[in-house]
């Protein structure tokens, strides 16, 4: 009987087309996960294109190797294809035109006759044949690329590799390990079965993926384990001073302001398990940013507040006040403000009130305190 991990590669081995995808959150993890994956089935000669949802904001791992091949989500997956037998036909001309809401295809001849039996339909559908996933709890995580092509990711053979203990074994192979750190250190493990295959910028990405999630090894959840991953990958020549320049040491000024104006005003109940902070129109004007720059608040929270169930920040933006709630552990994020009609997933949820700031702050953080009581977290 194959282990887990020759399966995997017997999946990757008998397919032609691979597409790797991960969580619509864009976390550092995630990326980089995606982008090793992309690398070392390069390194393999096996074809694979990355896809994910736009970022909502520009990704500080663009720096990354090969980020630009990453496409943005923008259509289906499957093509629909009208192919037109011109065997002892000439074309002059083809053009198309909408008609009560009719697509027609206009086709003149040169020379010959055009008839029904010459006009094929057919589909694309099976252009990728393997799914990979990484760090994503669940196929909604995924968005819009799992939205308007579920039919594809029932029909297609998928391999799920993540460290998060809210995983859902959605895939056909679930690699799920929560005794590591990051989503990188389990491809560690994975891509060091083919010796010698781990070049600098596949090291670079995992080290990318570690650094996220210890934030430069700050955090409580190291291992010995993962000290001696980092330390090989440093000796095959990650660039661990690259990513700390870009993540750390390069975010704009009116950012930090903007995180400063944030903290000052943050809060808490129920031993930190809730915590929130407002932005206002002032704060944004004052420190010349924007909403989007709102995501790594939330991140530089859940790093620091590492027992918090709700993270909680309502904005001022476009003369209403928006909340963006967080939930980086057990609690539905949707279901919990399914009063305010969310949009979103169950871990990040996005709600808009035609209130005043100071108004929906008093409303909807006694109600979410009393949700988090009844949960008995």
């Amino acid at each position: 009987m194959l282990t887990q991990d020759e399966q995997i590669f017997k999946l990757v081995k008998d397919s032609k087309n691979i597409l790797i995808t991960f969580t619509n959150d864009w976390n550092g993890d995630a990326v980089a996960s995606a982008l090793a994956m992309h690398l070392f089935l390069k390194k393999i000669n096996k074809q694979s294109d990355i896809i994910a949802d736009k970022p909502q904001q520009k990704s500080i791992y663009s720096f990354l190797p090969t980020f630009d091949n990453i496409i943005f989500y923008s259509q289906s997956l499957n093509n629909f294809i009208i192919s037109v037998d011109i065997d002892n036909i000439k074309i002059k001309k083809i053009k198309y035109k909408i008609e009560n809401n009719f697509l027609k295809f206009i086709i003149s001849p040169e020379k010959g006759i055009l008839k029904k039996e010459n006009i094929i339909f057919e589909s694309d559908k099976n252009k990728y044949d393997l799914i990979i996933t990484l760090d994503s709890p669940d196929l909604e995580s995924l968005g819009k690329i799992y939205e308007y092509n579920n039919n594809f990711f029932y029909q297609t053979p998928i391999i799920n590799i993540s460290n998060r203990t809210s995983n859902e074994g959605f895939g056909q192979i679930n690699k799920i390990d929560i005794s590591s750190v990051s989503t990188t250190e389990i491809l560690f493990n994975l891509f060091n079965l083919s010796k010698n295959l781990i070049n600098e910028d596949i090291a670079t990405c995992l080290m990318a993926g570690i650094i996220f999630k210890t934030e430069n090894f700050k955090t409580q959840n190291i291992t010995p384990q993962l000290l001696s991953f980092s330390s090989q990958l440093i000796s095959i020549g990650a660039r661990r001073e690259e990513i700390v320049n870009k993540i750390y040491r390069s975010r704009p000024f009116n950012t930090l302001k903007l995180w400063g104006r944030a903290l000052a005003k943050l809060s808490s109940e129920l031993d930190n398990k809730l915590i929130w902070t407002t932005i206002t129109e002032n704060d944004f004007i004052k420190t010349n940013t924007n909403k989007e720059n709102l995501n790594d608040i939330i991140n530089e929270l859940i790093i620091n507040v590492p027992n918090v169930e709700i993270i909680i920040l309502l904005y001022e933006s476009e003369q209403k006040t928006s909340g963006i709630i967080y939930s980086p552990k057990n609690v539905n994020a949707s279901e919990i403000t399914k009063k305010w009609n969310p949009k979103g997933t169950k871990y990040s949820a996005l709600i808009n009130l035609e209130k005043q700031i100071t108004e929906t702050e008093a409303e909807i953080i006694p109600y979410l305190k009393n949700k988090l009581i009844d949960l008995k977290l």
